[in-house]
């Protein structure tokens, strides 16, 4: 958490996370018209904000995109906050950033952990509920099937899609239709893309959530800074995450 602290205290850092949060998936360009700075004094800083994993890059043909990641933020947020907090909505992870339509939403964690691990607690409904609200998932885990999100609180699915991809340990790709109330319902299909990657005795976790409307109800993806703490704190300590929003529907 060194390097998150020491990448926020710098005000232009800020003031690029800033602007990610109002518009996400900027270019190097776009980001530099906003600053009266050199373009390598802009490059620095972003760099010391992606060593920091406050942003993730990808590339899109030609051009390299910089896209906000609140999961280190969330962190903080786990370990001294929530403790002293009154329940809280996901307001953290409330990002009204938009992309050109589609809307993609990228969040990235480092996990203590091996592949087969990471890729168990994914695709265990069991282990999943721990830190996914509550909520299991059935489903067969082949290309092309079906699968079904549930909790034993509620009478029907949350939450419905296919398995596009399933290749274990490294990736998973599924659509996601979101079924827990009328305003996300109406938001149709988007895609969840979980790519796993070791790094030395560790694990790279990055979930895309794309395919989104522009504007798209925050509910859809609100959620995955909370659901990923709760991944990397059972898979490294053996416990639950206690605060209010993770217990809300357990």
């Amino acid at each position: 958490m060194d390097a998150v602290f020491k990448a926020l205290a710098d005000p232009t850092r800020r003031e690029l996370l800033d602007e990610l949060f109002r518009e996400d998936g900027q270019t190097l360009t776009a980001l530099e018209a906003h600053f009266n700075i050199t373009r390598f004094g802009v490059m620095k800083h972003l760099r010391q904000l992606e060593e920091a994993n406050l942003v993730v890059t990808r590339r899109r043909g030609r051009e390299k995109l910089h896209f906000l990641n609140p999961v280190p933020i969330r962190l903080i947020h786990d370990r001294w906050v929530s403790k002293y907090a009154q329940p809280w909505a996901a307001g953290l992870s409330d990002l009204k950033s938009r992309l050109e339509n589609p809307m993609e939403k990228i969040f990235e964690i480092y996990i203590r952990t091996t592949p087969e691990k990471l890729w168990e607690a994914i695709t265990d409904s069991e282990i999943r509920s721990k830190y996914n609200f509550g909520n299991g998932i059935e489903t067969d885990w082949t290309p092309g099937s079906s699968y079904t999100m549930t909790n034993p609180r509620a009478d029907a699915p949350l939450g419905e899609g296919e398995n596009l991809e399933v290749d274990p340990p490294r990736k998973l790709v599924q659509t996601m239709r979101a079924l827990w109330g009328e305003d996300v319902i109406a938001e149709g299909t988007s895609r969840v893309t979980w790519e796993i990657e070791q790094v030395e005795d560790s694990c790279r976790l990055t979930v895309t959530h794309d395919q989104l409307r522009e504007g798209a109800n925050d509910q859809l993806y609100g959620g995955w800074p909370m659901i990923l703490s709760g991944l990397k704190t059972w898979l490294e300590t053996g416990e639950l995450l206690t605060t209010p929003g993770s217990l809300m529907y357990t």
